[in-house]
């Protein structure tokens, strides 16, 4: 998961991965607030981390696709938005909650896995809102294929794992462990065919 690393057309569309395929998209009104905690210390630190915790808001589109979450914010009449985007694969998506408040619009809660380098640190939250658009459907099909994504990333772990190689026992020798000596060639009594 990476803020501000999806690639870009002109137009502000995501530059699609191999083989990915667009599930759905959302092309106006969807906020999008980022709770990126403080970063822990790193290496021979001590104390401190990224400077606190930040908060980032931002209005755009997003899609949903086979692979990943894109959130693109929409280019504001003034300054630079506080993030461009946000690529989250599926299966670093930790958990999905949506959420229904007594007072105030449902959104949909989202933990996210972070990657190295990607900007983010663990414990980063995200929340979605959509203005004019209904988001339970849109939940629905983002925990259908988040569910997909993972069963099919843990089918190619377990190809790519597969079962260790064996070998037929060779001759019989002082090298084998099986002697065959001891193998009788008669049935024992009280056997019978």
């Amino acid at each position: 998961m990476a803020l501000n690393w999806a690639t870009l057309s002109p137009s502000r569309q995501p530059t699609p991965l191999p083989h990915e395929l667009t599930i759905r998209t959302i092309d106006s009104g969807v906020e999008l607030s980022l709770q990126i905690p403080d970063a822990p210390p790193s290496g021979a630190a001590t104390s401190g981390g990224s400077g606190g915790a930040k908060k980032l808001k931002e209005v755009g589109r997003i899609w949903l696709t086979d692979q990943r979450l894109i959130f693109v914010s929409d280019l504001p009449s003034k300054g630079a938005p506080s993030f461009d985007s946000l690529s989250v694969p599926l299966t670093s998506l930790v958990s999905t909650k949506f959420e229904q408040p007594r007072f105030g619009a449902n959104y949909l809660s989202l933990d996210i896995k972070a990657s190295p380098g990607g900007g983010l640190v663990d414990g980063t939250r995200a929340e979605v809102r959509f203005k004019d658009k209904g988001l339970f459907e849109f939940t629905s099909a983002l925990e259908k294929t988040r569910e997909r994504a993972i069963y099919m990333k843990r089918q190619s772990a377990d190809e790519e794992e597969g079962l260790p190689a064996y070998t037929t026992p060779g001759p019989s020798g002082s090298s084998s462990p099986y002697v065959t000596g001891d193998i009788p060639d008669e049935n024992p009594p009280g056997y019978d065919d």
